[in-house]
């Protein structure tokens, strides 16, 4: 705030604030953790919905509910009869990994990033892989003998893939 009688001073803005330095090669691809709907960038390892569970008994069941069925958070767990997609005509459904979610590599990844929500990215790879695995059995989209790994795990047909369209444009001031 200016004092009456007080003229600013233009001045241009530097070109550079000298701040920070540039992040390493290792920095950078300890970073880069995204999984792509297609599988690209999922990492070694595998699990399965035993472990799983175990995982999830002790990691999310106090915010997710008993097997993922509702608590103080999402419900991951449901599906609809019919896999009917009714989200458009009734938000008040509650969208769930089996009844909405159209990849199971996005399950993956977000898991992988973001929980548990009080320690993100702090589940080892094969602790994730067993995570999703658990919750895919419970959602009845594969059985509990399935070994989850980067080979198979984008393979998977979520019972929603078909009703979500892949953004393909390739971008420019149309799109912005």
């Amino acid at each position: 705030m200016l004092m009456p009688g007080l003229v600013q001073a233009e001045q241009a803005p530097p070109l550079r604030f000298d701040l920070g330095r540039v992040a390493t090669v290792a920095e950078v691809a300890e970073m880069d953790i995204d999984v792509r709907p297609d599988g690209a960038g999922l990492p070694a390892g595998s699990g399965n919905a035993a472990l799983g569970e175990k995982l999830f008994q002790g990691k999310c069941q106090s915010c997710h509910g008993v097997g993922g069925r509702g608590g103080p958070f999402d419900t991951l767990v449901g599906r609809l009869p019919d896999d009917d997609f009714p989200f458009g005509r009734d938000p008040s459904v509650k969208k769930t990994i089996g009844n909405y979610w159209p990849y199971a590599t996005t399950l993956f990844d977000y898991t992988l990033r973001d929980m548990p929500y009080d320690a993100p990215s702090s589940l080892s790879v094969d602790a994730v892989y067993s995570l999703t695995a658990f919750l895919l059995h419970e959602n009845k989209i594969i059985d509990d003998t399935t070994e989850l790994n980067q080979d198979n795990l984008a393979a998977i047909k979520m019972p929603s893939r078909d009703r979500f369209v892949l953004d393909d444009r390739l971008g420019g001031d149309e799109i912005r």
